[in-house]
């Protein structure tokens, strides 16, 4: 693991992130910033949304910008659904929606080119992560400046990767202690495995609001500055 001064850790210049709320992709939901999710991973299309600008079948993407588009596939291929074709009887993509770049027409035609090789949604060129199956909130109090920040995570993040969304409130945040009750945090852990249970589902068993007890995490000052 590299080290800058006093802190051990991933070289953030570098680090990917592994997962992204549906929060956060609902926030690229234009053409010239074009991101959609199926199927447990998060996708940027704006390259192919720039390639094919101007064209009408890029309008059912576009509408689907920042959003969740699953149920256009099947799960089991990880292809466009598929059904039979009232007017030609052959099996088809079922688009609703309308028919959409690389969808091939429902009839032979000359001037539509097939040389794009595979078609956008089977390969992983575009693919930037996975997206969060779970959410959950964090408070993070800076007890150097006693400022505090709530900030919606992936269930499966690790610290580092939390590190790394608190990064915009505080550049020198890995010049501190991360602590919760009293003990120190393995960046390298989830929320749950450094023992900050999710309790949604006890709060909503017992049909308490959940927002009014979020867990905080204390960072502590290590007179390093840090600045990823």
């Amino acid at each position: 693991m590299p080290r800058r001064g006093l802190v051990a850790g991933p070289e953030f210049e570098y680090f990917k992130r592994r997962f992204f709320t549906p929060a956060e992709v609902a926030e690229h939901n234009q053409p010239e910033d074009l991101w959609v999710s199926y199927l447990g991973y998060v996708y940027d299309l704006t390259p192919l949304a720039e390639e094919y600008k101007g064209d009408l079948l890029l309008k059912p993407i576009v509408e689907a910008a920042g959003q969740d588009i699953s149920h256009w596939f099947d799960p089991k291929t990880k292809d466009i659904r598929k059904h039979i074709d009232p007017l030609t009887g052959c099996l088809r993509y079922r688009t609703p929606r309308g028919r959409f770049v690389h969808v091939p027409p429902q009839l032979p035609r000359s001037d539509w080119a097939n040389d794009f090789g595979k078609p956008w949604w089977l390969g992983s060129q575009y693919e930037v992560g996975r997206l969060s199956p779970k959410t959950r909130n964090i408070r993070i109090i800076n007890t150097l400046t006693s400022q505090e920040h709530t900030l919606e995570v992936g269930a499966l993040e690790s610290m580092w990767e939390i590190l790394h969304r608190y990064l915009p409130y505080n550049v020198h945040a890995a010049s501190y202690t991360w602590k919760y009750e009293g003990k120190n945090l393995n960046m390298n852990d989830t929320l749950e495995e450094n023992g900050i249970r999710d309790e949604e589902e006890e709060f909503d068993f017992l049909s308490m609001d959940g927002s009014l007890h979020i867990p905080a995490i204390l960072l502590y000052f290590n007179d390093d500055l840090t600045e990823l």
